[in-house]
């Protein structure tokens, strides 16, 4: 009888491995697709970049750099406390649900901060008449370059900011099951997949940050 105990203890287990790394290349998959809506929209800044440098380059120096730092740092320190709120809920004992809803509380809120940010900064671009469209307004002699840089300005950030969004919802509503549990959640794969999903939205930040607000800033002229 023991020895069957510890059998089906043993199948359990494989099957639980089994279930993770299933999850886990589902979650790969899943964000391989991601990547391919952000992928044309790199790819056209790379084109577009090429045929009208001047142009990107006056109009990413109109960027607000200190905003795009500040959000920069936030969105990483972000990164950090969802990697506590994981490292949390591996621990063994009665405190440790509770300690990774904080963290993922923690993340949620440096999102929405981000977010708050980036709404401001958009706020400053609709102003300054930098929106494309009819109302677009921007030196002659690169209208229509720096018209194509915003387009894909507003393309890029507010993608990004939809998966944040969705990213900062599912940590709420996570760290709120985790606080009303009595047992850390299972299965806790589900957590680790939370944790690749907003570590690839912080990714594709790291990609944006450089493109949209440094590249302009190290050119010469315009």
């Amino acid at each position: 009888m023991m020895a069957q105990g510890q059998a089906r203890a043993g199948d359990v287990k494989v099957d639980e491995r089994r279930r993770r790394a299933a999850a886990r290349f589902g979650m790969w998959v899943f964000l391989a697709t991601e990547l391919m809506l952000f992928g044309p929209l790199f790819l056209g800044y790379v084109y577009a970049r090429t045929h009208f440098p001047a142009a990107f380059a006056a109009a990413s120096r109109h960027t607000d750099f200190w905003l795009g730092t500040i959000n920069t740092g936030v969105l990483l320190t972000s990164s950090m406390a969802m990697a506590l709120a994981l490292a949390a809920h591996e621990r063994a004992g009665p405190s440790a649900a509770r300690t990774a809803a904080r963290w993922l509380v923690l993340a949620a809120l440096l999102g929405i901060a981000f977010l708050v940010i980036k709404g401001t900064e958009y706020g400053h671009d609709w102003q300054h008449h930098w929106f494309p469209g009819p109302r677009f307004r921007f030196a002659p002699r690169y209208a229509g370059g720096a018209e194509l840089f915003y387009f894909l300005y507003f393309a890029l950030t507010g993608l990004h900011a939809l998966h944040l969004t969705i990213g900062v919802l599912i940590s709420l509503g996570f760290a709120l099951g985790l606080r009303l549990a009595a047992a850390p959640m299972r299965p806790p794969v589900r957590l680790e997949l939370l944790g690749l999903y907003w570590h690839f939205v912080d990714l594709i930040w790291i990609f944006l940050y450089p493109i949209l607000y440094l590249v302009g800033r190290s050119s010469a002229g315009g």
